[in-house]
């Protein structure tokens, strides 16, 4: 039903995409359906026709840059969508940057040092999309996406505008976030503070060369694999648990930073899921808590890993 409205709209839908090529770690199988929406007419047309259905019906999975996201080998048993060119724009008001869900955020980073806007330095080492990192609270460097997040543009099946959410309304804690069911994150808004581009600049330069020193940026990976535990560090226990360089088929806990999986072919999405399982009994068995993924597990993998999805 959603496929046929998203054709007479004008959308092309392609079924059986294949979805790994899309994640940064390169595995995981296709999607019932892919659609890339191009902008606001065609994120329109899929709302309006999601709302013609229920989420059980219909399954919808939005694809940024799948930074922080492990696909089932199954793939994805519904719709997935990419947003297209439209959706990778900035701009700022002063001393607000609105944000839209495409673009990525090291290129926010970037930008808003050019324009002498300090506060979202720490995006530079988040790998993924503006959308994708609203969503999860994603954060790096001391700094997270709600620190300085003051709304929330949202697409919401069935209803015909998009709706501007209040940041304080959607439950920000530690990568985390309560937006509704199958709703699409259009734009995000900060407020930040005026610096020399300059020193901007600098501390951008400083958070590079920190990451390319400490985890395996040439590697395929995911991101980091667990959440730290208060007071802790993920990557410590999995490394004091004497899991540094274990392997599973074509994935391997990497030997430069213990909270990262990297991942070489031939490799299946059950071989991270396996890994994933068995740092988690390792540390646990270690006397350590029980780790959780922070990588979002997608599709029908076993369920000894909850579902990160929120």
């Amino acid at each position: 039903m959603v496929a046929a409205a998203l054709r007479s709209g004008g959308i092309d839908v392609v079924p059986q995409q294949p979805l790994g090529p899309w994640t940064t770690l390169g595995v995981g199988g296709p999607a019932r359906y892919f659609a890339e929406i191009e902008d606001d007419r065609a994120l329109a047309v899929l709302m309006q026709a999601l709302g013609a259905t229920d989420e059980a019906q219909v399954p919808m999975l939005v694809l940024g840059r799948g930074s922080n996201m492990l696909l089932s080998d199954n793939g994805w048993p519904g719709l997935a969508v990419r947003l297209g060119a439209d959706f990778k724009t900035f701009c700022r008001d002063g001393t607000q940057v609105t944000a839209r869900a495409g673009a990525s955020m090291p290129a926010l980073a970037a930008w808003t040092a050019t324009q002498g806007l300090s506060g979202l330095e720490f995006a530079a080492g988040i790998p993924a999309t503006v959308g994708g990192s609203v969503r999860m609270n994603a954060g790096a460097h001391g700094g997270e996406v709600a620190g300085r997040l003051i709304g929330v543009q949202v697409a919401l099946p069935g209803e015909p505008a998009v709706a501007r959410l209040e940041a304080a309304a959607l439950g920000f804690a530690y990568r985390r976030s309560e937006f509704p069911p199958r709703s699409v994150i259009v734009s995000a808004e900060w407020e930040l503070s005026e610096d020399s581009p300059e020193a901007i600049r600098g501390r951008l330069d400083e958070l590079r060369a920190w990451r390319r020193s400490t985890q395996p940026l040439r590697q395929r990976n995911c991101g980091s694999v667990f959440t730290n535990p208060v007071g802790d560090s993920a990557g410590r226990l999995v490394d004091a648990a004497g899991l540094k360089g274990r392997r599973s088929g074509g994935a391997k806990v990497s030997d430069k930073h213990a909270n990262f999986i990297v991942v070489e072919p031939p490799c299946r999405a059950a071989d991270v899921y396996a890994l994933i399982t068995t740092m988690r009994r390792a540390v646990h068995e270690a006397g350590g808590p029980l780790l959780q993924p922070e990588v979002r597990v997608v599709g029908d993998c076993a369920p000894e890993v909850p579902d990160a999805r929120h």
